[in-house]
């Protein structure tokens, strides 16, 4: 993943016409889950709705929530991930 992608989806209001409807949608729920998932409002499950349908919003929700718990497991463990380096 580059390093400008990783940038556009971290400040991803600022670069939302980068993405595809549905990669927005994923995205933002994936923010508000990761960040507060009581957040989810209507407007986000909406454009969920048009772009998944619902075995693809549930798969999405499970990828993002064992990511999240992963990520606080190895917060607890201190364990550090190396980041790759790509060549090219």
């Amino acid at each position: 993943m580059s390093e400008a992608l990783l940038e556009a989806m971290y400040h991803l209001d600022q670069h939302a016409h980068e993405f595809s409807p549905r990669e927005l949608a994923a995205l933002r729920f994936c923010e508000l889950m990761t960040t507060d998932a009581r957040e989810v409002t209507e407007d986000v499950w909406s454009a969920l709705q048009a772009e998944f349908d619902d075995e693809e919003i549930l798969e999405l929700a499970a990828v993002i929530g064992l990511m999240n718990d992963l990520n606080r497991l190895a917060d607890a463990l201190k364990i550090t991930i190396e980041r790759r380096r790509t060549h090219g």
